[in-house]
């Protein structure tokens, strides 16, 4: 098996894919400091066109994934507080076994969120 690293971001508001949302790929190296591997934004399904890690590029360590939430629903229209509740949405993970899939889905509104390993 390939390993792999996806992401799936669902508009829990609006019952809808999170279209156009930017999301930033961070590697944690073990002293903490993050070096930005990759910006890309999600499609018309939420997701994004190409894989956050491919079977090249995954490899065991900590990783963070920032969606930018914020951004996201104040282009949707969304009405909300200055500042709003939830700005950015970072979620930090490990990864055992680079040969292993990953995916990680963001379901989210302006208020709270949830995320879970999926296959």
């Amino acid at each position: 098996m390939s390993g792999k690293l996806s992401t799936h971001v669902l508009d829990t508001v609006h019952g809808c894919p999170a279209r156009n949302m930017q999301i930033d790929l961070w590697a944690i190296a073990d002293d903490g400091r993050k070096n930005l591997l990759k910006t890309l934004y999600t499609n018309q399904d939420g997701r994004t066109d190409e894989l956050l890690l491919n079977e090249t590029e995954i490899k065991a360590g900590i990783y963070e994934i920032c969606f930018y939430v914020s951004d996201y629903f104040a282009n949707c229209g969304a009405v909300l507080p200055e500042p709003n509740f939830l700005t950015t949405v970072p979620v930090r993970f490990g990864i055992a076994n680079g040969s292993d899939r990953y995916h990680v889905p963001l379901l989210v509104s302006p208020w709270a969120y949830s995320t879970y390993r999926g296959s």
